[in-house]
């Protein structure tokens, strides 16, 4: 991997989602659950990960789709709040609208109402500015768009986007996955796109870096900063934190470790985007 424009300079290619995380539990069949305590936000893979990388100081690019209803224009606020520079491609219709159930111990269930708004290299977005990047993070869901981030210095791809890496046949650095979701398993990509690194995330137990020539180590969790509140987030954050390191020209174990810290601390506070 090398570092190539600004060091710390990430972008992010990803979804808005506009989300209402509230307390309770799911219900039975046919029946009701009363939830608690709402609080609504822009969140979803590319607004949260692109908040936890500036959240770290990194300058963040981030290149999404927005609706034109009222949530859009409150989530572009909001993320602008947060440092982080957005460039939508305009869509019809509103913002996804997600319900995040939260329980006691923090594990959230996700409800996504309606597709996603994604962006593609055809909206007539700044996307040779991604060469100037020390790092993007793909979560995106258009071939072309993860064509445009392999020119950063360094890319990492979620597992949930194996489709893009085979349709376009790019290789990326770093795949990270969760070790118990089957659905995230890169294990079928063809040898020349095998990753760089393979990070598998496995919540309060860590996980393990699988490199290319087959060496696998383990990393340790970061304790959560304070009680855990709201597991909501933590992947992308942890993604969105491994990506600033290697921007900033880290090794990849303390760009593990970055994102290890940042996924830990996402964990303590309600929602995704964090506290303004």
């Amino acid at each position: 991997m090398t570092v190539a424009g600004p060091r710390g300079a990430v972008a992010v290619v990803g979804h808005v989602e506009w989300v209402t995380h509230a307390f309770g539990t799911l219900p039975a069949r046919g029946h009701i659950a009363d939830l608690a305590d709402p609080l609504e936000e822009p969140a979803g893979g590319g607004a949260v990960a692109a908040c936890a990388a500036a959240r770290l100081g990194a300058s963040v690019d981030f290149f999404t789709a927005l609706g034109d209803d009222a949530a859009a224009d409150r989530a572009r606020h909001l993320l602008t709040g947060r440092g982080v520079r957005v460039h939508a491609a305009g869509r019809t219709g509103a913002q996804t609208p997600v319900l995040s159930i939260s329980e006691g111990d923090g594990e959230r269930t996700i409800m996504v109402v309606g597709a996603r708004l994604q962006p593609s290299a055809q909206d007539p977005l700044p996307w040779e500015s991604i060469a100037q990047a020390g790092a993007a993070y793909y979560a995106g869901e258009h071939p072309s768009a993860l064509e445009a981030c392999r020119a950063a210095g360094a890319l990492v791809v979620t597992a949930r986007r194996l489709e893009d890496i085979l349709a376009t046949g790019v290789r990326a650095d770093v795949i990270v996955a969760s070790a118990n979701d089957p659905d995230e398993d890169p294990s079928g990509l063809p040898g020349a796109l095998a990753p760089a690194a393979l990070v598998l995330t496995d919540g309060s137990r860590g996980g393990t870096v699988i490199h290319a020539g087959g060496e696998r180590r383990r990393y340790a969790a970061t304790p959560p900063p304070g009680p855990v509140v709201d597991t909501y987030g933590c992947g992308d954050s942890f993604a969105a934190g491994l990506a600033a390191g290697l921007a900033r020209g880290l090794a990849l174990d303390d760009a593990v470790a970055l994102g290890a810290m940042s996924g830990a601390a996402c964990a303590t506070w309600r929602g995704g985007i964090g506290p303004g």
